[in-house]
C-alpha cells in the first residue's frame, strides 16, 4: 500500500475502497460497500443500472455528506459482464475537485 500525504488522495481513495467492497463484506458494518460486484452475476439491465446509480448517490450521502456530485455516469455492458462508473465530484468549504473512473468486469 502506498501512503496518502494530501486530503485529496485520501478522499479519492476512500472512495475506491467504498465502491469497490462489497456489501455485508466488512465486519460490523454490513452497509458499508455497494452491489457492483453482485450486478455483474445478476444480469446487467437498464434497471439494474439505474438500482446501482441510485445506490451509489445513497452510499455518498451517508459516508461522504460534504461529498458534492458534479457527474456520475454508471455504464453497463452486458455482452462482456463490464460495469463502468465515471465520478466527478468536489468537496464543500474546500478547493478539492476530482473524478474518479472504474470499470468493473468479471
Amino acid at each position: 500500500f502506498n501512503s496518502t500525504f494530501t486530503t485529496k488522495d485520501a478522499i479519492r481513495n476512500n472512495l475506491i475502497n467504498l465502491l469497490l467492497t462489497n456489501k455485508s463484506e466488512r465486519v460490523f458494518n454490513p452497509n458499508f460497500g455497494s452491489r457492483i460486484r453482485r450486478t455483474l452475476f445478476e444480469g446487467i439491465t437498464n434497471e439494474t443500472i439505474n438500482n446501482l446509480k441510485i445506490e451509489i448517490q445513497d452510499l455518498l450521502e451517508v459516508y461522504f455528506p460534504s461529498l458534492n456530485i458534479e457527474e456520475l455516469a454508471v455504464e453497463g455492458n452486458p455482452n462482456n459482464q463490464q460495469i463502468g462508473i465515471l465520478l466527478k465530484y468536489n468537496v464543500s468549504s474546500t478547493n478539492i475537485e476530482d473524478e474518479i473512473v472504474i470499470n468493473v468486469e468479471t
